[in-house]
C-alpha cells in the first residue's frame, strides 16, 4: 500500500485528511469513513500531511500523535501557528494525559484513545463538524458578556474590540456559556451539551478549553469558576 489513498469520486460529507503511519490502522479508518459518507486521503508522516492540508483543504484531519520525524503535536502546532483552523482529531496511543492536554492547549478539537472504536472515532468527528459548520437555524447577529462580544454566524469572537482566534471547540463552548450567561454548567453537563458525550469521557477535558479560552480573552474574560460545581459566564469581573 502507497503512503496515501485516493478519496471516493463523490464524497457526500467532504474530504477527511487521515495521518496515520500504521497501514493497517489508516486502511481500517479509510474503509469506516467512506461507509459514513466521507471522502477521505491519507498519509503516513507529518510533512505530507502539511502538503496535503494546504493542498487539498480537508473539513478535518485525524491525526495520530505517535508518527515518526515529526509528531502530531508539531503537526497540529505548524498548522495553528499558520493560521490553519482546520478541525483536528488526535489519536494517541500513549497511555499519558500530559499528550492530550498538550494536543488540547494547541487547538486539538477532541483525541480518541487506542485502541478504539472506529464508530467512536467517526462519531467523534462527526460531532467536532456539527460544532464547525453549525446548525441551519439562523443565528443571532451578535452575543455579548462583559467586554467579550462573539459573532454566531461569522463564528468571530472579540475581547475589549480586540479579535480574537478560537478553535471550533473553544468557540462553541464559549458561545453556549454566553447564550445561558450566569447559568451555572457543571464539568459533565458541558461534555454532554457541546461535545455530545456522555459517560466515561474525561472531564479534564472542560479544564483545557476553559483555560485556553481564558488565556486567549485575557482579563476580559467572562468565564466563571464555581468551585465544586462548574462554569459560568457572568458579566461581573472574573473571579477565580
Amino acid at each position: 500500500m502507497t503512503s496515501s489513498e485516493a478519496a471516493p469520486a463523490t464524497p457526500t460529507k467532504g474530504l477527511v485528511l487521515v495521518v496515520e503511519d500504521d497501514a493497517a490502522i489508516r486502511d481500517l479508518l479509510r474503509r469506516n469513513l467512506r461507509a459514513a459518507g466521507y471522502g477521505v486521503q491519507g498519509c503516513g508522516d507529518g510533512t505530507e500531511a502539511l502538503d496535503a492540508v494546504a493542498r487539498l483543504a480537508p473539513v478535518a484531519v485525524i491525526l495520530d500523535i505517535g508518527l515518526p520525524g515529526m509528531d502530531g503535536i508539531e503537526v497540529c502546532r505548524r498548522l495553528r501557528s499558520s493560521g490553519d483552523w482546520t478541525p483536528v482529531l488526535f489519536v494517541t496511543a500513549r497511555d499519558d494525559e500530559v499528550d492530550r492536554i498538550v494536543g488540547l492547549e494547541l487547538g486539538a478539537d477532541d483525541y480518541v484513545t487506542k485502541p478504539f472504536s472506529p464508530r467512536e472515532l467517526v462519531a467523534r468527528l462527526g460531532g467536532v463538524l456539527r460544532r464547525t459548520r453549525g446548525t441551519a437555524a439562523p443565528a443571532p447577529a451578535q452575543l455579548s458578556v462583559g467586554r467579550v462580544v462573539i459573532d454566531p454566524g461569522e463564528r468571530r469572537a472579540y475581547a475589549d474590540g480586540r479579535p480574537v482566534n478560537l478553535t471550533t471547540t473553544e468557540f462553541d463552548l464559549l458561545a453556549h456559556l454566553m447564550r445561558n450567561q450566569r447559568r451555572v454548567f457543571s464539568r459533565e453537563q458541558l461534555l454532554s451539551e457541546v461535545w455530545g458525550y456522555s459517560g466515561d469521557v474525561e472531564t479534564r477535558t472542560v479544564d483545557v478549553h476553559i483555560a485556553q479560552i481564558r488565556g486567549k480573552l485575557g482579563q476580559a474574560s467572562p468565564i466563571r469558576t464555581v468551585r465544586g460545581v462548574g462554569y459560568s459566564a457572568d458579566p461581573a469581573e472574573r473571579t477565580e
